[in-house]
């Protein structure tokens, strides 16, 4: 007998079949309230165990979705009470020059990561997706990391999730009120890291964001300095967890991919999709010459017409499966 049949003695095969059919939503909450899509697995794991565990207790004072999410939320709050906050590098240190060597690499569970398409699911309504893509940005998770942890779950679930004040008091054990009182707080904290990191940029149409993705990777595939200047903000920035390095501006950045970053030169660049836009798996040559080696999920921020940021994310033993990107390009897949 499988777990989830052994779950399912107290409220039958059905409920917990619908338990089930949250996990997906699920993963996108606890990786907003994580910032890693590899904790947020694990914490739903954790989540579906003690809700399969429990079912034969629920009385049904609440609905079945606030039931899991409290489950989700305690799980998620335990996680964070155990570890250290996730950011990009960006918030750690000053920005360098476009020579500065990148550093020795520092530990994974220090940054934030990348989500795949699953898990920053949007729905069909153009506002609702709008809304709630934004809420996957790295920016925005990033932010998320700097509200104290029932702050952050009281944000998710009113203002990404829809709960009502009254579901999240019940689901805290607390009053509406102080519901009211912490998603003001939130939204102020938020308001104030938005103004401080210059992040009051609206995402672009789809569109804009396809179309800038293929003048993209076009131009970085034939390492075009000219094109990619043209693509890129003035004030655009550039990071490559898990080193700490960053740098901002469209000169910096050129010197940097010139200089340090000029193995790049022949990448080859997959189309995927990471944190609700466009993003690309790297390919660089192989040192054996034969095809291309993984080298970076390349995650990009876009603003009216031109890119904002790039992400870089080198860890690519991990992302690349999580991305269904090959561990091998050959020449004629280039």
């Amino acid at each position: 007998m499988s777990g989830l049949e052994v779950g399912a003695v107290g409220l039958g095969r059905e409920s917990a079949a619908q338990l089930e059919a949250y996990r997906s939503e699920l993963i996108g909450y606890c990786y907003r309230m994580l910032g890693s899509v590899f904790d947020a697995e694990d914490a739903v794991q954790e989540t579906m165990v003690r809700a399969w565990r429990g079912l034969d207790r629920f009385e049904e004072r609440s609905s079945l979705r606030s039931w899991i999410y409290r489950i989700a939320t305690n799980v998620c709050l335990d996680a964070l009470a155990a570890g250290k906050r996730r950011a990009r590098p960006m918030d750690l240190s000053a920005p360098t020059s476009g020579a500065t060597s990148p550093g020795p690499a520092l530990d994974v569970s220090l940054w934030i990561e990348p989500c795949p398409a699953a898990v920053a699911h949007t729905p069909a309504n153009p506002a609702e997706a709008a809304e709630a893509g934004e809420s996957v940005r790295l920016a925005f998770i990033a932010a998320l990391q700097h509200l104290p942890s029932k702050q952050r779950a009281t944000l998710l679930l009113r203002e990404v999730l829809g709960f009502t004040a009254r579901e999240v008091a019940d689901l805290h054990g607390c009053t509406v009120a102080s519901v009211n009182s912490a998603l003001q707080r939130a939204r102020a904290t938020l308001a104030a890291r938005r103004e401080a990191t210059g992040d009051t940029a609206l995402p672009s149409p789809d569109a804009v964001q396809r179309a800038l993705a293929k003048r993209y990777a076009a131009a970085f595939s034939r390492f075009d300095m000219e094109e990619l200047t043209m693509l890129l903000h003035v004030d655009a920035t550039m990071s490559l967890p898990p080193y700490a390095l960053w740098m901002r501006g469209v000169t910096t950045i050129q010197a940097w991919l010139t200089g340090p970053a000029i193995g790049c030169r022949g990448s080859r660049l997959l189309p995927t999709l990471a944190n609700g836009s466009p993003a690309f798996g790297q390919y660089r040559p192989s040192a054996t010459g034969t095809g291309f080696e993984p080298w970076a999920l390349q995650v990009r921020d876009i603003s009216g017409d031109r890119i904002t940021d790039i992400h870089v994310f080198r860890d690519t033993e991990r992302l690349f499966p999580l991305f269904h990107l090959p561990p091998h390009l050959d020449e004629h897949e280039a």
